[in-house]
C-alpha cells in the first residue's frame, strides 16, 4: 500500500541523514585543499573548522536518530583523514613545513599515516567511552588552530608541533570522550 511504501521511503531517508552530514564534512576537507592550492589558505581554515563543526554534528544526528552503522563509521573514518588529515597538514606544509625542503615533506606524511593508522585502530576495536591515542579530529584542528601563530612560533616549533600530535594519534593515551 502507499503508507507502506511512505514508511519504508522515510526509514531510508532517516538512515542516511547522518550519512549525508558525514559527507558533507568530506566535502569541506576537499574545498579547503582546494582553497590551500590556490592560496586562500585563510579561507582554508575555516573550511577545516566547518568539517569539525559537520563531524560532531553527524555523530549526534547518528545517535538521536538511532541510525548508527558499521558503514557510517567506516565512512566518517575515511571522511576524517581527508579533513582532519590531509587538510591540516597540506594546510601546514603550504604554509610553514615546505621551509624545512624534504624533512617537512616526511613530517607532513608521517602525520597523514599517523592519522590513517589511528582511524584505522578505532575502527576495528570496540568503543569503550575512551579513545586510545588523541583523535584525529583533534589533532586536525589543533594543528590547523596553529596556523593562526604564524609569525609567533617558530618554524622548527612547527615542526615540533606536527611531530607531537602525529605521535599522540598512534600513542596508547586515553582520552574520555565529552
Amino acid at each position: 500500500m502507499i503508507t507502506d511504501r511512505i514508511d519504508h521511503t522515510i526509514k531510508l531517508i532517516k538512515g542516511q541523514i547522518a550519512n549525508f552530514i558525514t559527507l558533507l564534512n568530506l566535502g569541506f576537507g576537499i574545498v579547503s585543499i582546494i582553497f590551500i592550492l590556490n592560496n586562500h589558505v585563510h579561507i582554508s581554515v575555516l573550511m577545516i573548522f566547518l568539517a569539525a563543526l559537520l563531524d560532531w554534528f553527524d555523530g549526534k544526528i547518528a545517535r538521536k536518530l538511532n541510525t548508527v552503522s558499521e558503514f557510517g563509521k567506516q565512512l566518517d573514518s575515511l571522511c576524517d583523514l581527508v579533513s582532519f588529515g590531509l587538510a591540516p597538514a597540506i594546510l601546514l606544509y603550504s604554509t610553514v613545513l615546505f621551509e624545512f625542503g624534504n624533512p617537512g615533506i616526511w613530517m607532513t606524511v608521517l602525520f597523514i599515516l599517523c592519522g590513517a593508522v589511528r582511524l584505522a585502530k578505532f575502527n576495528v576495536t570496540t568503543f569503550t567511552g575512551s579513545f586510545v591515542g588523541l583523535p584525529i579530529t583533534a589533532a586536525g584542528c589543533i594543528l590547523t588552530l596553529s596556523y593562526m601563530a604564524i609569525g609567533f612560533m617558530s618554524p622548527q616549533a612547527y615542526m615540533w608541533l606536527t611531530l607531537c600530535l602525529a605521535v599522540l594519534m598512534v600513542s596508547p593515551i586515553e582520552v574520555k570522550k565529552y
